[in-house]
């Protein structure tokens, strides 16, 4: 069974499992290029199914076009300022217990509480909109034009 959403994988796991599973930038790298390229590669650009190892860990680059992605390209964690690792718990804290405030976050994270409030805003739409966080779906954030 394939695990993209989440809430769903994080359900029933513990804090002493989910720092086992997702202690190192490492790891949650490769758990979201193993559910990401799962059913295989498909280049955001051109379209072409065939792709070979890029530059960096965890990333595919395509063999016709040669443009590269990464694990977190398109996902809840695309251009995400804080440390992955970090991302995973807020996300796994957030899951766990969604009405959890952003100053309790920093708090067990070590971060600034804005920056926790700012990322828990998007876990929390994502979980709204879509009813749990499909890791391999990016947020797009709405934003105010300024006249």
């Amino acid at each position: 069974m394939s695990v993209k959403n989440m809430k769903h994988l994080f359900k029933d796991m513990s804090m002493v499992n989910f720092e086992e599973k997702f202690s190192s930038s490492e790891k949650c790298l490769a758990y979201l290029a193993e559910k990401k390229w799962q059913d295989g590669f498909i280049c955001k650009k051109c379209g072409h199914t065939n792709s070979c190892e890029g530059k960096s860990p965890f990333t595919r680059r395509c063999t016709k076009c040669k443009h590269q992605e990464s694990a977190t390209a398109n996902t809840v964690f695309h251009g995400c300022k804080i440390p992955l690792p970090d991302a995973f718990k807020l996300s796994f804290m957030v899951c766990q217990n969604p009405n959890i405030s952003s100053y309790e976050i920093g708090r067990v994270i070590d971060l600034r509480q804005m920056t926790c409030w700012k990322f828990k805003k998007k876990i929390t739409e994502c979980i709204n909109e879509k009813g749990d966080i499909d890791m391999l779906q990016k947020v797009e954030i709405k934003k105010k034009l300024k006249l």
